[in-house]
């Protein structure tokens, strides 16, 4: 049972004359917006902490009602791609996704916590929609051996994205006043309500911002011609016209992938939403929250350099390998983070960004690989297993709050094994016929 990265095998209607170089570019520019959306959450979990008096369990549940909006949407949106195709139904996501933006107003306004919440959710059941597609676009559009060094490639500027969203969210949303519970117990109630008030105000022209973003790449989707992708099967199942989703799950490397993305997601967001409370609660000298932040900066700097070396390491090496590599190495990283202390264990979450580039959509395509007629089902759960980052983070939080931070780092170690064994046993498959 080999494991050739050349043969993902999920459209048959390849055509070498053809130029796609202009669709994967339009395609590739979601990469980048929705980490616009996404990555601020980093920001927004120690700034809604402060703004709303909320514990850490309390404050990761942005994380959990953001990606909640992946799992809610995901059948959905697969059924409306297979209704309206992958234009329309993007279009469907990027207006949905400028509805849970401008939400962000008036839940400053009232500073209702569950109001911050479903406005997250809504606008990740967007995002969902622009995953549901353009995942798998980017893995068909091109040359099938090339379709994990493509969505490596693309994922690359996602985490461009990434990597300047939480240095601007910084700067726009974090004011740099912070005060401790003595400072505050000791203001006036009308000191206290104007300081909450200012605090949570600092949210509404930012997310506003994004709106406005989302809907000019809305206007210029609408105005691009996009070619229509249909995937083809093989075999007895080329020809099938309708199947129930929940088949693809007879593919065992797939529902083994399912998990993985679970595992890994969960991972990798947990991390990054507690780098800033991670490096409160070490205690490191002079380090402020806005500094702190310039930490969640590097992380996911050292994500997207990782992004755009792997997009070539696994065009020239077996992905499955470089993934079972990189994902030893994040584990270690990860536990050498929980052990140690100071700026060593900070450096090691930092480099953890570079490891974690590839996981992501190595683990997708593996996945993906001989699914025929059942690829978009196939991809609808996988992406449904974003929810991952719905649990983990609100199980670190949990931990934090009744131990440390710290010590709820041992959880995203448990989940970096599971991607080792996906890695090396999970995601092997027998060649296709």
């Amino acid at each position: 049972m080999a494991l050739a990265h050349d043969s993902t095998k999920t459209s048959s209607n390849y055509d070498p004359s053809k130029n796609y170089t202009i669709p994967l570019i339009v395609v590739t520019s979601l990469f980048f917006l929705w980490a616009l959306g996404g990555k601020m959450n980093d920001i927004l979990i120690p700034h809604l902490k402060k703004a709303l008096d909320l514990t850490d369990f309390q404050s990761s549940l942005v994380q959990s009602a953001f990606f909640a909006g992946y799992f809610f949407a995901a059948l959905p949106a697969g059924w409306v791609m297979k209704k309206v195709g992958y234009k329309n139904g993007i279009l469907v996501g990027l207006g949905i996704a400028i509805v849970g933006a401008c939400m962000f107003y008036p839940a400053a306004s009232t500073r209702v916590y569950p109001f911050f919440l479903s406005a997250l959710c809504i606008m990740a059941c967007g995002f969902c929609f622009l995953e549901v597609a353009a995942n798998p676009y980017v893995a068909i559009l091109g040359n099938p051996s090339g379709a994990s060094s493509r969505l490596n490639l693309a994922q690359g500027f996602n985490s461009l994205g990434a990597t300047v969203t939480p240095f601007i969210g910084a700067q726009v949303i974090l004011s740099g006043v912070e005060k401790s519970d003595t400072e505050l117990a000791s203001m006036a109630p009308l000191d206290l309500e104007a300081y909450k008030i200012f605090e949570a105000d600092r949210v509404k022209i930012p997310y506003l911002c994004i709106a406005g973003v989302f809907l000019l790449i809305a206007l210029v989707l609408y105005f691009t011609k996009l070619p229509e992708i249909k995937e083809e099967g093989a075999g007895e199942e080329q020809g099938k016209s309708s199947h129930s989703p929940f088949a693809v799950f007879k593919y065992k490397h797939l529902a083994l992938g399912v998990l993985g993305i679970f595992m890994y997601v969960g991972a990798q967001e947990g991390i990054a939403s507690f780098i800033i409370r991670f490096m409160q609660y070490l205690k490191i000298e002079g380090v402020s929250e806005k500094m702190a932040a310039n930490f969640i900066v590097l992380h996911w700097g050292a994500f997207m350099v990782g992004r755009f070396v792997g997009a070539w390491l696994t065009s020239k090496f077996n992905p499955s390998k470089m993934l079972a590599l990189y994902a030893i190495v994040s584990a270690v990283l990860v536990t050498l983070a929980v052990t140690t202390s100071g700026m060593f264990a900070v450096w090691c979450i930092v480099a953890l960004g570079f490891f974690n580039s590839i996981q992501f959509p190595t683990i997708f395509t593996l996945s993906l690989k001989h699914l025929g007629v059942y690829t978009k089902d196939g991809s609808t759960f996988l992406v449904m297993a974003i929810v991952g980052a719905a649990v983990v983070p609100a199980l670190m939080g949990y931990i934090s709050t009744v131990q440390n931070i710290q010590l709820a780092l041992i959880v995203p170690v448990i989940c970096y094994i599971y991607v080792f064994f996906f890695a090396t046993k999970g995601s092997k498959v027998p060649e296709a016929n």
